[in-house]
């Protein structure tokens, strides 16, 4: 029988101005303080939840390595990864990826909460809806905008931004560890940004897309203040 085999992409983009940040430390995840979006009802409830792992992981980081990413280090035969409740996904790096990560983590300092931003997730939104259509993949939308002029379009940003991007992926904590495992990312952009003490604030938005069925946009920052009436 053959075997069908499931690709996923993951692409990253950021910028920055000047740095700052504050750490917080949390021993226990308690998701009525973690669940920042639980109100946000411009998201939907895949984005809801995608914010709520990212909270996870940036306040304990090393159980959120033990509890959900070790353990699928039992799933991989070679470079194939076999996530629970989806198709393999051919890998390029093969396990060395997840042990990183996880080591990585281990090591990661407690970081602070992240919360919804509806201006950031506009400009999520926006590239969401182009790629949908197009098919495209890349943090160019078909109109040459960049993850920055999105951004920009909606408000002010502060400190840093940058943008994660996924395609694939079935739920908020199989797309989060995807990204957080960075396989075939030389410099793990994506798991720095998930880590980065700059960033207070995020927009998500997904989608169908043509190729890869979801794409999930993030797009973070230090602050954010609209600009929109």
């Amino acid at each position: 029988m053959k075997r069908k085999v499931i690709f996923l992409m993951i692409l990253f983009f950021q910028f920055s101005g000047t740095n700052s940040g504050e750490k917080i430390k949390s021993s226990v995840w308690d998701v009525s303080l973690l669940n920042t979006a639980l109100e946000a009802n411009y998201l939907s409830t895949l984005e809801k939840e995608i914010i709520l792992e990212i909270n996870k992981l940036r306040t304990n980081p090393e159980k959120y390595a033990t509890e959900y990413i070790a353990p699928l280090a039992k799933r991989y035969n070679r470079r194939l990864l076999y996530y629970p409740g989806d198709q393999p996904l051919l890998t390029k790096e093969g396990v060395n990826a997840l042990y990183e990560c996880v080591h990585d983590l281990k090591r990661q300092q407690p970081l602070s909460l992240i919360y919804p931003s509806p201006g950031l997730t506009k400009a999520a939104r926006d590239h969401v809806n182009d790629q949908s259509k197009t098919g495209r993949t890349g943090h160019q939308g078909s109109d040459r905008s960049g993850m920055r002029e999105r951004i920009e379009r909606h408000g002010e940003w502060q400190v840093r931004i940058a943008e994660n991007i996924a395609y694939g992926g079935k739920t908020a904590q199989q797309i989060v560890i995807y990204l957080l495992i960075d396989d075939g990312v030389r410099d793990r952009g994506h798991r720095k940004n998930f880590l980065n003490p700059d960033f207070r604030v995020v927009g998500v938005a997904e989608g169908n897309h043509p190729q890869f069925k979801r794409m999930t946009v993030m797009d973070f920052a230090g602050g954010f203040k609209t600009t929109e009436q």
